[in-house]
């Protein structure tokens, strides 16, 4: 029994040595903070002790301000990780950009509260203390002492560590959110409703389920930020505001990625409409790969912050990828140069969608602009891709940026045909020309130009206003075949290659000439018949061209 009495005066003796060794340290920040929150822990209560890291005021006020600033990191959820805090005398914040030493324990959280060194010890800084105050009004309202007054002694019973008042103000709070998410919700979809349609001018009901998404989280990130307001009034144990406000946090963070792509979604539809009102169709090419872009941006910010919860250090994280990032740049530098090719190319923009443009071998229609590539489609249908990089430094010839399309040819007719068929035949070119629908008539040459191995030579050069191959080619097609019929009518025959053999004395023999037909008024009914059923067959190709 004595020997059982013996022990038991040990183990105290030893306990209250241990305590008494712990003593008022103010030699560093690790030191003071843990003066601080030591002296103030329920098993070793000594606030005189505490107080004792706020310099310049008296031991009754410092008392309070030491009680306050535990409670405000407290009610935060704020929990001090000594392992993370510097043991250096003269440690110098190498973030800040102050000459006074000094450490921030929750610099994103709480930069209000943070120790200094003066003199040769650290003490909470001044501003610190003036601050107090405010701060703790903050984190506790005037109504807390109001609940605590009324709270009956019933209400102070615990259920799983929480007091029974406690969780009923929480459901309070939760209720009170919920209703302010569907009022935030309502006037939200309604300021932006009206912002859209002032930006806009639009009436694209699409609008309003981008619109609603929006509202959504947005809403609820108001109705979160009044919890988290009001949460430290519970007043509830370190441990447990620490998960709530971890909670909390990764609540804010789903949010705000979720505000910022249904964001991205609004943009980019506002974007369309702009560009779909433009000539170019290079910007709307340039839609979904903005929206790919800051959608991926917005993802890789929001893990970042998520992870950056649970003590992730970002900084280091970001570090790598940008040496990676370098490493692999260098690796792929036609990666690279393609990515910049593709900068420039929405930049000086040389051609738009669906340009006809001849770039270097390739010749065709452009289909799409991608971040490494061009789709180019030949007028044989087959499909170039063209690396960015060399299509932004080659010469591209934009057949699509022409204001017309310069059609000429030469038309060949037999050296015998009489000069009044030939006059004829180049007055009735000009009147096809001047009828056609696709051609310009205050812009043409139709002349006899010249002479040719084997035939007169009458030139014809004519600008189709249709910039597309396809109406081009059509365009082409109705010219000819009025060409056709106007010959066929006046009776001209096209030249071919061929050699004449003269033979003076065969009397037997007659030539193959043709007999023309040189009179005038013959002529001009010819050449109006002709005019007046051009004119009928390009207004019953509008016609067919409007019904479809």
């Amino acid at each position: 029994m004595r020997k059982l009495l013996y022990l038991l005066f040990l183990v105290s003796f030893i306990s209250n040595a241990q305590k008494d060794s712990v003593g008022v340290d103010l030699s560093n920040p690790h030191a003071t903070l843990y003066t601080h929150l030591y002296f103030l822990q329920s098993d070793s209560y000594e606030p005189k002790k505490a107080a004792k890291t706020i310099l310049g005021l008296s031991e009754k006020e410092a008392v309070k301000k030491v009680i306050r600033i535990k409670k405000i990191l407290d009610g935060k959820g704020l929990f001090v990780d000594f392992d993370l805090v510097p043991k250096d005398p003269n440690f110098k914040d190498s973030v800040g950009l102050s000459s006074i030493q000094k450490y921030t324990p929750f610099p994103e959280r709480m930069p209000e509260i943070f120790v200094e060194k003066i003199g040769e010890k650290w003490y909470y800084s001044a501003e610190t203390t003036k601050k107090t105050d405010a701060l703790y009004s903050a984190v506790f309202p005037w109504y807390v002492q109001k609940i605590q007054d009324i709270v009956p002694e019933i209400g102070h019973k615990k259920i799983m560590g929480l007091e029974y008042w406690q969780l009923f103000m929480a459901v309070i709070f939760v209720l009170l959110g919920v209703i302010l998410f569907y009022i935030f919700k309502r006037i939200i979809f309604y300021l932006l409703n009206f912002i859209q349609h002032r930006l806009t001018k639009s009436t694209d009901i699409s609008f309003d389920a981008y619109l609603k998404k929006l509202a959504r989280p947005i809403s609820l990130l108001l109705a979160i930020s009044f919890i988290k307001k009001v949460v430290p009034s519970l007043q509830f144990s370190l441990e447990t505001n620490t998960w709530a406000f971890l909670f909390i946090d990764i609540a804010e963070v789903v949010f705000w990625t979720y505000v910022f792509l249904n964001l991205v979604h609004v943009v980019m539809k506002v974007y369309s409409s702009f560009t779909a009102k433009t000539h170019s169709k290079l910007d709307d090419q340039l839609a979904p790969i903005l929206h790919n872009f800051f959608t991926g941006l917005v993802i890789i910010i929001g893990v970042l912050r998520l992870i950056s919860l649970f003590g992730v250090d970002t900084g280091t994280i970001l570090a790598g990828a940008t040496i990676g990032g370098l490493a692999v740049a260098l690796a792929s530098q036609d990666t690279v140069k393609n990515l910049i090719g593709t900068i420039m190319i929405f930049i000086d923009k040389p051609f738009h969608i669906e340009d006809w443009i001849e770039a270097g071998e390739v010749s065709g229609t452009v289909e799409k602009v991608g971040f490494r590539s061009t789709s180019v489609r030949a007028a044989d249908t087959s499909v170039y891709q063209i690396p960015n990089s060399k299509l932004s430094e080659i010469v591209i010839n934009n057949k699509g940026l022409r204001l017309f399309r310069r059609y000429n040819t030469n038309l060949g007719v037999r050296y015998d045909t009489p000069p009044e068929l030939i006059e004829a035949f180049v007055k009735g070119l000009r009147e096809i020309v001047i009828a056609h629908p696709e051609t310009r008539s205050d812009s043409y040459n139709v002349e006899f130009t010249g002479f040719g191995d084997s035939a007169l030579l009458i030139m014809v050069n004519v600008y189709f206003k249709s910039l597309a191959w396809g109406t081009e080619q059509s365009s082409k097609h109705r010219l000819h075949m009025a060409i056709v019929k106007l010959a066929k009518e006046l009776g001209v025959d096209f030249a071919f290659p061929s050699s004449t053999l003269m033979v003076e004395n065969f009397p037997e023999k007659k030539g193959f000439n043709p007999k023309y037909n040189i009179d005038a008024a013959s002529i001009n009914v010819s050449i109006a018949k002709i005019l007046e059923d051009f004119k009928n067959e390009n207004l019953e190709a509008d016609q067919m061209r409007e019904s479809s």
